[in-house]
C-alpha cells in the first residue's frame, strides 16, 4: 500500500499553487468513500489520498515547515491509511444543532463500537475504535470518532470477487443500515485491500 512520507509531501508553495485542483480531485473521491448512516451518522472511508490531503492541509493552515512539526503530522494521520487488511474509517456524528447534539450524544455512549460491516455470506465485522485515544467519557461519547474494520483473508478474497458489502451501525439510541452499499463505493473500498 502507498504510503505517506516525508518525502511525499509537497512544499507549502507547491501546495499552494496545485491546492484547487487537489481539493477538486480530492471532494469527487471523497463522495464514493463517504457512507451516510441515517441523518446523522457519517462514515469516511480513509485512503492515501484522503490522509495525505488532510495533511497537506494541516501544514497549510498551520504554515507548519519545520521538520519536527511536519513528522508530528506525519504520525498523527498516516495510521488512519488501511494496511491491506481492513478499513479505516472516521465517524462524524453530525447535528446542526449544538442543544441536539450534545443531548445525543449524551444517549449515544458507545456508539463508535457498535458500527460494523458486513461482507455477504459473513458474520458482521464490529468496529474496533479509538485506537490512539479515549474519545467518550461517563456523560458522552465524541462527535468524532476513529474505526478499524479488521477483515480476514476470505473476506477479502469474496470482496475482491465481487460479493456485496453492508455497512451499519446498531446502538439502542441511533441504527441505520446501508445493504448493499453501491458497486462504486464497494469498489472504492475494495481497492483498500492487498
Amino acid at each position: 500500500m502507498t504510503k505517506v512520507t516525508r518525502e511525499s509531501l509537497m512544499t507549502l508553495e507547491a501546495y499552494a499553487k496545485a491546492r484547487p485542483e487537489l481539493r477538486e480531485q480530492v471532494i469527487a473521491h471523497k463522495k464514493l468513500r463517504s457512507v451516510h448512516l441515517g441523518e446523522h451518522v457519517n462514515l469516511l472511508f480513509e485512503d492515501e489520498k484522503t490522509i495525505r490531503y488532510q495533511i497537506q492541509e494541516m501544514l497549510r493552515v498551520e504554515k507548519i515547515f519545520e521538520e519536527e512539526g511536519i513528522q508530528h503530522e506525519l504520525e498523527s494521520y498516516t495510521p488512519l491509511i488501511p494496511d491491506g487488511s481492513n478499513f479505516k474509517a472516521t465517524m462524524l456524528i453530525e447535528y446542526g444543532d449544538e442543544k441536539a447534539r450534545k443531548a445525543a450524544l449524551a444517549k449515544m455512549h458507545g456508539i463508535e463500537r457498535q458500527v460494523w460491516v458486513q461482507v455477504e455470506g459473513s458474520a458482521k465485522v464490529f468496529a474496533i475504535a479509538d485506537e490512539d485515544l479515549e474519545r467518550e467519557n461517563e456523560q458522552k461519547t465524541s462527535s468524532v470518532h476513529f474505526l478499524r474494520f479488521e477483515l480476514t483473508p476470505d473476506m477479502a478474497a469474496a470482496l475482491k470477487y465481487g460479493v456485496s458489502l453492508s455497512i451499519g451501525v446498531t446502538h439502542p439510541a441511533y441504527s441505520a443500515t446501508v445493504s448493499p452499499l453501491s458497486n462504486e463505493q464497494r469498489n472504492a473500498l475494495v481497492a483498500d485491500l492487498a
